[in-house]
């Protein structure tokens, strides 16, 4: 590079006059060609031998990077980590993962977008652009066109950039000085930039604090401790029955728990047969539901003696009765279904497999209270 020359600027009026000149003026490689507009001129970045940006491709490779990653995180911690079935979807259910995907998409191309464009492309930080401190910056932020051929080399003649660019149209021309300053930053110059830049994110993050302490709620933003709410067992204003809690929609059922299509133990009798084997895991099964539930009032053989003392006075069902016995297996279900007389209902309490496992044991006790010959 010259001593002292940064380039040489030429200044044209005509959008395309620069273009031609740029093309009439490249062949000729006496430097790097640029161009400063204040508008876009079409053509004028392929005419200065501008190649299109790779800032596009490299986005669009760092926000599949992001999405192909999140998608791996997010399958590994459901699948494999922390398995967790959520209302009986799949475990890789990557439909619920398209959120946090797009929000890492997005954060991979936008800081991909901002660094490669500053630091890559850019080659910033350039305290100073030498074009900034030229007499033609004021034209080229208005209506001029700027055509500048940079000293790249050290054989740049400034002399014969200056002819070409007046011999192609250019009104003025101006030979743009390397500033004094525009030097590479030095380790000493690196390290005085790194610790302004500390001292400033202190100073600041040190008066937010002494804000935020001497006004702790700026209106509208109020602490969520603080935060207007409605307790559930509260009297409400807003609602005209005053209530708080609202009532289940009419008809809602909980999932998992419908009603029984049985009004009465009688009706289930008729409608309802025993759908589980009998098997030695089911039998013991409803044995330890029986001991669990039903011993305490109806014993452990099923007898109606409770194991209660005396000052109990229910008068539990005797299961080895010739009537109770006669009952069919619906029967019993629905007594556990819907409770009858003194004894409650055990439908929160005991799903259909133990209460179905319940009746297969009351009639092993009853069988064996009742044994025949052929029984032996």
């Amino acid at each position: 590079m010259s001593s002292g020359t940064f380039a040489v600027l030429g200044l044209f009026s005509d959008a395309h006059k620069i273009v031609e000149a740029a093309q009439q003026i490249r062949p000729r490689q006496l430097g790097r060609l640029e161009a400063y507009t204040p508008y876009p001129v079409h053509g004028l970045d392929r005419a200065i031998g501008l190649a299109p940006s790779r800032l596009g491709r490299l986005v669009m490779l760092m926000g599949v990077i992001g999405a192909g990653l999140a998608l791996l995180f997010e399958g590994w911690v459901s699948a494999v980590d922390y398995p967790l079935v959520t209302s009986g979807k799949p475990l890789f259910s990557w439909q619920a993962f398209v959120p946090v995907m797009f929000e890492v998409t997005v954060l991979f191309a936008t800081f991909t977008a901002g660094l490669a464009m500053l630091f890559a492309f850019n080659k910033l930080p350039f305290f100073g652009h030498p074009v900034l401190h030229s007499k033609a910056i004021k034209s080229i932020t208005r209506d001029k066109l700027a055509l500048s051929i940079e000293a790249t080399s050290a054989t740049f003649d400034a002399e014969t950039a200056r002819q070409a660019l007046l011999q192609n149209g250019a009104e003025s021309v101006e030979i743009v000085p390397v500033p004094v300053w525009n030097r590479p930053l030095s380790l000493v110059g690196l390290l005085r930039t790194i610790a302004g830049i500390v001292a400033a994110c202190a100073v600041a993050g040190a008066g937010l604090f002494a804000l935020e302490k001497l006004i702790p709620i700026v209106p509208p933003m109020v602490h969520m401790h603080e935060q207007p709410k409605l307790n559930a067992f509260r009297v409400s204003s807003f609602f005209a029955d005053g209530r708080g809690m609202r009532p289940a929609v009419t008809g809602t059922v909980a999932r998992g728990h419908l009603p029984p299509a049985f009004a009465t133990p009688e009706e289930a009798g008729t409608l309802l047969g025993n759908p589980l084997p009998l098997t030695q895991p089911i039998a013991e099964r409803g044995r330890k539901v029986f001991n669990d539930h039903c011993a305490i009032c109806h014993g452990l053989v099923g007898d109606g003696v409770p194991l209660l003392s005396h000052a109990y006075g229910g008068k539990p069902g005797n299961f080895l009765s010739n009537e109770i016995r006669a009952r069919p297996d619906g029967h019993y279900f629905g007594v556990l279904m819907l409770g009858k007389n003194a004894m409650p209902s055990y439908a929160a309490d005991l799903d259909n497999h133990d209460r179905w496992a319940a009746v297969h044991y009351i009639r092993i006790l009853q069988r064996a209270q009742n044994a025949k010959d052929e029984d032996l």
